[in-house]
């Protein structure tokens, strides 16, 4: 049994259970993440020799699609953790290091994103929170707009403009309990994704070590672009995937099992076997793209960043047309939330305005095709 297999029996057990709650409350998926804790999950890309399962991208890859069958919203909140461990083990120092991965294999913490603000929006890569340096320490004030796992992750990477150079930026382990940090709950009203909590994170006077400073000063573009872009999108690309294969799944099943007083079924009618053709089609070319995407990062391929992006607007693209063909497949039974390709339609319709956006995702992919820098 391959990574992916044993996730999804992983995720039938215990994601499945807690999707519904946990959109329809608006709730995070508490008992999931315990759940992923205990059973390793949150130590998967540390190596062995630090008590993690060593494990690479491609199962990061696996992991992520096959949670997100179950619930998008848990794929989403776990790759964040992901991408957020796997900076902290390139960059950090080693005593950052040795405290946290402690944590995460011994006490089952885990990780979160905090990098967009209210004024940059998905440009993400040019935080305008204010820094300085003071007695040898670094105070923090500022608000990050949308942080997944509010208060529920116990460490939150943020990007902060450099104190050395105004042009640099740099990454900042944050633990959630640190003095002056206040996440604004109220504040999340999505349509999709609910259950991930998104909040601002209002920081006054947030005082941190040197130490948790991840990297050198002003490292932090390379590390955006090196390390974070990577494993976020192919996460990413990874979620929306495993949105479209539960999309495919569930389409097909009602449309067996809505039947007319004839005995025929929708599944009887041409139309309706197009859309369901097409769903299919969506989900396993997207399915093949974003497996191949992971392998030729994990293999160092020199075209590994343009198959990772173009394995994102794939997944996302063709999600979002296959809730809508999944739609008019439901018709208003659907539409009156009588089955779950409507909380699915809008988990899909997500995808586009996540950061980087689905938008400047494709002018990236352009330029990475033609060999130009993507800022």
């Amino acid at each position: 049994m391959n990574f992916y297999e044993k996730t999804k029996e992983f995720a039938q057990e215990h994601v499945e259970p807690y999707t519904r709650s946990s959109d329809e409350e608006a709730r995070f998926p508490v008992e999931t993440f315990e759940e992923l804790g205990k059973a390793g999950y949150f130590k998967l890309l540390i190596p062995e020799k630090m008590g993690g399962l060593g494990k690479t991208a491609i199962e990061h890859q696996q992991a992520v699609m096959a949670l997100a069958e179950s619930n998008p919203t848990v794929g989403l909140c776990y790759m964040m953790h992901n991408v957020a461990l796997m900076t902290l083990l390139l960059e950090g120092n080693d005593s950052l290091k040795e405290k946290v991965v402690n944590e995460i294999v011994n006490e089952n913490k885990f990780m979160a994103l905090a990098y967009s603000e209210f004024g940059t929006g998905t440009h993400f890569y040019i935080p305008e929170v204010d820094v300085r340096e003071e007695d040898g320490k670094f105070v923090f004030n500022g608000t990050k707009s949308m942080v997944t796992s509010a208060t529920h992750a116990s460490y939150y990477l943020i990007l902060t403009p450099s104190t050395e150079n105004e042009e640099a930026i740099n990454n900042w382990l944050v633990p959630l309990e640190t003095e002056g940090l206040e996440f604004i709950e109220d504040h999340w009203k999505g349509i999709g994704m609910k259950g991930n909590v998104s909040c601002p994170m209002k920081m006054t006077n947030v005082t941190l070590e040197e130490t948790n400073r991840i990297g050198a000063d002003g490292s932090g573009v390379d590390q955006v672009f090196d390390i974070v872009a990577p494993y976020f999108i192919l996460g990413l690309a990874s979620v929306y995937n495993g949105l479209n294969l539960r999309l495919s799944k569930i389409t097909n099943e009602y449309a067996l099992k809505r039947e007319y007083p004839s005995g025929e079924n929708l599944a009887n009618i041409e139309t309706v076997q197009i859309h369901l053709a097409h769903i299919y089609t969506n989900a396993f070319s997207a399915k093949t793209l974003v497996e191949h995407a992971a392998e030729s990062f994990v293999n160092g391929e020199e075209d590994a960043v343009a198959k990772i992006i173009a394995a994102r607007i794939a997944a996302i693209e063709n999600a979002i047309e296959s809730a809508t063909l999944a739609m008019r497949v439901g018709g208003g039974k659907t539409y009156n939330k009588g089955s779950e390709i409507e909380r699915l339609m809008r988990d899909a319709y997500a995808g586009q305005i996540m950061a980087p956006s689905l938008d400047v995702l494709i002018v990236w992919l352009g330029k990475a095709i033609t060999g130009q820098p993507l800022l």
